[in-house]
């Protein structure tokens, strides 16, 4: 992922504080699913340490692994925007620990400044637009005859 999508780039020091106030420390034991596509998305993760797998269902086939997440990178975008259902599974490929975010919560932070919710907004749009061009790009290398190799 991009530098500036990281926690540490994307929010300004005073919202990311902000933030950082209301997160709960957790750890989740490797090959834990922390949540699957098409479920209700109602919290949110930054990776502390070790790393977790993104996936996309892929019919009549095992799923897809879209991208690999570590340190400071935002686990899960999908709490953000209606209908808040996940878009991607996330499995833990190592033992991770992580902050974590009750996303109802986030939301009326963001709805009581809106300054902070447009540094949230912006950096959780930066974090899917990322995300959309990586699971293009692996599901081309992945499925298309050719792969990817034209787009880069």
């Amino acid at each position: 992922m991009t530098s500036t999508t990281a926690l540490s780039a994307a929010l300004p020091g005073d919202h990311r504080e902000c933030l950082m106030r209301i997160a709960r420390e957790v750890s989740v034991a490797e090959g834990t699913r922390l949540f699957e596509e098409g479920r209700r998305a109602d919290r949110f993760w930054i990776v502390r340490t070790g790393t977790v797998s993104l996936d996309l269902r892929v019919p009549g086939r095992r799923a897809a692994v879209i991208e690999t997440l570590g340190h400071g990178e935002l686990l899960g975008c999908s709490w953000h925007f209606p209908p808040r259902l996940w878009q991607l599974g996330a499995e833990a490929t190592t033992p991770v620990r992580a902050w974590e975010f009750d996303a109802d919560r986030v939301r009326e932070m963001c709805a009581h400044d809106p300054e902070f919710g447009r540094s949230v907004g912006d950096w959780v749009g930066r974090v899917l637009a990322h995300r959309l061009h990586t699971a293009r790009v692996r599901l081309l290398d992945l499925y298309a005859p050719h792969g990817s190799s034209r787009l880069l």
